[in-house]
């Protein structure tokens, strides 16, 4: 496969599509947690002829970490072009590991966001960060979902676990790569400061046409309106990837998730860490559960940030009373954002249900309209309950149930403003 150029491909590679856009004759499968996700990713490293794009929130030093930069170094020593782009808080324990054993090479890291010093935070837009996990191999392969380059039985602020934290990726083929290769090449761009712009205005100096390739270069500058294109009369496996982002697509993922849960008849079954949504979203799922579709969120048992699950909590009355179940998975961490619809369709990515996940960072899901697909992912869904403790209304109701909620829902307020968010949510 020929090296693409940036200038050949055009900067139109800096934005997705609006709204989702589904494609047929892909290829998805489910993988669970990193123990699935980095031996398939470091053999498809390890085959690349020409382009490794990635984009992750955490490369963590350890042994899993260790190994994908491995496998990544070596890439870029036989020739191939490897860029990676990772989340300056997220990383940022491990940002000089990075720079350190990158520095020599031709690896071209980017830092989205770099914090330095305390006073970073003051930066206008800093409290919005890249939570995307992508990884995009010669154009053919790609890989989406919510596991962090992280080993899945450490948590970096709890330490070491016996058991795995539960999470998800996709691994994927066909059309559906282009979209997430356009969307790993924008964010490393935008930590890049814009050198691929430089390449696009190279171009066009030495071109013998300057006058079309600059409105060539002016076309590629408009920002691509999303059709929408539906999966109805395609060939199976359909799926659409599903960005958030600062520009056009700010609630691009809110509302595929609003969408499908208002066409369910049958089951909802949503997986997510972190669960404070707004009123659409709530809305939508109390009045699935009223017209008698079968609601169920599995949430976080082992909370790991005291106020998210206060987040949640101050939700499940609301909730509870209008017959959405809720289940707490308490044998590892959670941290998969997944769910399943009518066992048909399905959506693995980054984006929790929360305002920093659905209005402030880069995040990216893959929507998957396929019976098998769900299938698989509705099996573990239903293993992972069986596990569960099921949260129950009793002893949910009083004076603090509402200060509680009154509470979050002022932090999460100031938060947001603070962030630069507007609009209700």
């Amino acid at each position: 496969m020929a090296r693409r150029s940036s200038a050949r491909r055009g900067l139109s590679n800096w934005y997705g599509p609006a709204r989702p856009e589904f494609s047929g004759a892909n290829e998805a499968k489910l993988l669970r947690g990193g123990d699935e996700l980095f031996p398939q990713m470091i053999e498809c490293i390890r085959s690349a002829r020409d382009e490794v794009w990635l984009a992750t929130y955490i490369f963590n030093r350890d042994a899993a970490g260790e190994a994908l930069l491995a496998a990544l170094l070596a890439a870029a020593r036989r020739g191939v072009r490897v860029r990676v782009v990772v989340d300056g808080f997220g990383s940022k324990a491990s940002v000089a590991w990075l720079r350190e054993q990158t520095k020599p090479t031709t690896l071209a890291l980017a830092i989205f966001r770099p914090i330095g010093r305390w006073w970073s935070w003051l930066q206008p837009g800093q409290l919005r960060r890249l939570h995307q996990k992508l990884c995009v191999i010669d154009g053919e392969r790609a890989f989406v979902g919510g596991v962090n380059l992280v080993d899945d039985r450490i948590d970096l602020r709890h330490g070491p676990s016996d058991a795995p934290r539960l999470d998800f990726s996709v691994a994927l083929r066909g059309r559906i790569v282009e979209p997430v290769e356009q969307a790993a090449r924008a964010v490393w761009s935008r930590a890049w400061l814009g050198r691929d712009f430089g390449e696009e205005l190279l171009g066009v100096v030495r071109s013998p046409e300057p006058v079309r390739r600059v409105r060539r270069l002016l076309r590629g500058l408009r920002m691509p309106r999303g059709r929408g294109a539906s999966a109805e009369g395609l060939p199976p496996v359909c799926a659409a990837f599903v960005l958030r982002d600062n520009l056009r697509q700010r609630r691009t993922i809110e509302h595929a998730y609003i969408e499908a849960i208002r066409a369910a008849e049958v089951s909802v079954d949503l997986i997510t860490p972190y669960f404070y949504p707004g009123r659409s979203f709530r809305r939508a799922l109390r009045q699935a559960a009223q017209r008698g579709v079968r609601v169920r969120l599995l949430l976080q048992g082992k909370v790991d940030y005291l106020l998210a699950g206060m987040a949640a909590h101050a939700l499940y009355v609301e909730l509870l009373s209008h017959g959405v179940q809720i289940f707490e998975y308490t044998p590892a961490w959670l941290h998969a954002k997944v769910c399943v619809v009518d066992g048909h369709w399905a959506t693995v990515g980054s984006s929790n249900i929360d305002p920093l996940s659905l209005l402030l960072n880069l995040e990216a899901n893959v929507i998957v309209l396929d019976d098998a697909f769900a299938g698989q992912l509705q099996n573990e869904f239903e293993r992972a309950v069986e596990q569960s403790a099921q949260v129950q209304m009793s002893g949910r109701s009083g004076w603090r149930h509402v200060l509680s909620r009154a509470f979050v829902a002022w932090v999460a307020y100031v938060y947001l403003r603070v962030a630069g968010a507007t609009g209700r949510y």
